[in-house]
């Protein structure tokens, strides 16, 4: 069973920072491309920052690029997003997914994953 689990989520004030972590079991991702998707309250899901794990080509959304940054760690099978500088309008429950390994910048942009993703953790951005 192909599993991802994101953890990290929480409540921070404006400019504040969080990293979350997506941990892989079942499979190994430096053979995938995953995604960080984002989905806010009564808006659709949004791919936010998503690399290839076997080039390291990346891809950010223009609303995040400069203040997120993923990043791996093989040994651990884990992908983590690390988010600076947050704002009110990054508050969403954020997922991790997995998907073979295709065009990241296609496939950030479309939410084009169809493999493993994980049960979403939840990101408030609030003073």
């Amino acid at each position: 069973q192909l599993q991802l689990v994101e953890s990290g989520g929480g409540l921070v004030p404006p400019g504040g920072s969080l990293r979350l972590s997506c941990a892989a079991s079942g499979f190994t991702l430096y053979h995938y491309t995953i995604g960080w998707i984002r989905q806010a309250l009564q808006k659709d899901r949004e791919g936010v920052s998503c690399v290839n794990n076997s080039d390291g080509s990346t891809y950010d959304a223009d609303s995040v690029r400069g203040r997120f940054t993923n990043s791996r760690d093989n040994a651990k099978n884990t992908v983590y997003l690390q988010m600076n500088s947050l704002k009110p309008e990054d508050t969403a429950v954020y997922y991790c997914a997995a998907e073979v390994l295709h065009p990241v910048q296609a496939m950030c942009v479309n939410v084009w994953f169809s493999g493993s993703w994980g049960q979403g953790t939840q990101v408030t951005v609030s003073s």
